[in-house]
């Protein structure tokens, strides 16, 4: 079987790469977080229940804005599950100072603010399903253009009375 220069010389270029993109770290390629680790490490920073549409839009933001978040989740993750965690009172406190206790305390901000930052940048997540709101949601109305709820934006619809018969 003869191997011609062209071919040898593309197999070669081929294996080269394969061998070359091999050995160069994973940038970021596997070390993205994910919507479900982010709800996992959620749960166990707040005692609610939590809307995973909202849990996906903050994950999304929190991989922009923490370059590490993945490696943050994990160690968060793992702090929880040596101490046996079922809530956040269970394993806080043994969240080191720095950049890790930062992002907890971010997690948890966007969750119960609806939003990235008090800043007037901020990006905003949710504006019904804030746990903020949660807590009143029963008892205080929440300031919103809608005249009947949030995202409600028409009037109740009123039944016609009966029409007069002459």
């Amino acid at each position: 079987m003869a191997l011609s220069r062209r071919k040898f010389l593309l197999g070669a270029t081929v294996t080269g790469a394969w061998v070359t993109w091999g050995a160069l770290p994973a940038w970021g390629v596997g070390a993205t977080a994910s919507s479900a680790q982010f709800m996992e490490v959620s749960k166990l920073l707040i005692n609610h229940q939590l809307d995973e549409t909202v849990g996906a839009r903050i994950a999304a933001a929190a991989a922009k804005k923490y370059p590490q978040c993945a490696q943050m989740l994990t160690s968060i993750a793992a702090l929880a599950q040596a101490k046996q965690a079922k809530q956040v009172e269970d394993f806080f406190g043994d969240i080191p100072e720095g950049p890790l206790q930062e992002f907890a305390h971010w997690v948890i901000f966007a969750w119960y603010s609806g939003c990235s930052s008090p800043k007037k940048d901020a990006q905003l997540f949710t504006f019904e399903h804030a746990l903020t709101y949660k807590t009143t949601a029963d008892t205080v109305a929440m300031p919103s253009y809608g005249f009947s709820g949030p995202n409600l934006w028409s009037r109740p619809i009123v039944p016609l009375s009966n029409m007069p018969i002459f």
